[in-house]
């Protein structure tokens, strides 16, 4: 079993539902280890490192650090998250390739100097994706993300209200959207206490 990882029987979802555990990190350790691996996006300088039990990044340029897991088909993503800057930006990957920057869903809470919120299918600048006025990241502050994925239908929480959903009459499935990633532009952010689900 990777490090970090758990297994185990749960209460429930955001619906009530019944979910599984399959794996968690917390990041309490010095080095990424290997349940994670960049990505290909634009090549930033910057790097994915570990400090004081987070996920740090910054000038990362898209090159997203997936998880080398696999999702189940409908599964729940939780995990902590902070932008350092008023910049925002805090952005993850899901039901991608495990290897290229939009591959699959992307998510973006505070994008575009913390303008936008947006869920976007393989191109987050895509016509067909959507996008609403941001509720604001707050510099410095933890906010919680839940994301699940039901039949054709994500919907993303942050700090516990709904951000917003994401109808897709053709769902990302199968081998080669099965993976999950954090990711990054230039605005530096971390991440924290990841918790991945199978919703039953």
């Amino acid at each position: 079993m990777l490090p970090g990882c758990k297994t185990r029987e749960i209460a429930a979802s955001k619906d009530g539902g019944a979910k599984t555990l399959v794996f968690s990190d917390d990041f309490e350790r010095a080095e990424l280890g290997d349940a994670w691996r960049r990505g290909e996006g634009e090549g930033g300088s910057g790097r994915w490192e570990i400090k004081e039990g987070w996920l740090h990044a910054s000038d990362i340029k898209n090159d997203p650090l997936w998880w080398i897991g696999q999702l189940p088909d409908d599964a729940r993503v939780e995990f902590d998250a902070q932008s350092l800057s008023d910049a925002g930006d805090l952005k993850v990957e899901i039901f991608g390739d495990r290897k290229k920057h939009e591959s699959g869903y992307i998510l973006i809470f505070g994008g575009w100097r913390n303008a936008l919120d947006v869920i976007a299918r393989l191109d987050e600048h895509g016509k067909d994706r959507k996008a609403q006025r941001s509720r604001k990241v707050t510099p410095n502050k933890t906010h919680h993300f839940v994301i699940e994925r039901r039949g054709t239908t994500i919907t993303w929480w942050v700090d516990d209200e709904e951000l917003m959903s994401f109808e897709d009459s053709a769902p990302l499935r199968g081998q080669g959207h099965r993976g999950f990633a954090f990711n990054d532009w230039t605005a530096p952010v971390k991440f924290d206490n990841l918790a991945v689900y199978r919703l039953d």
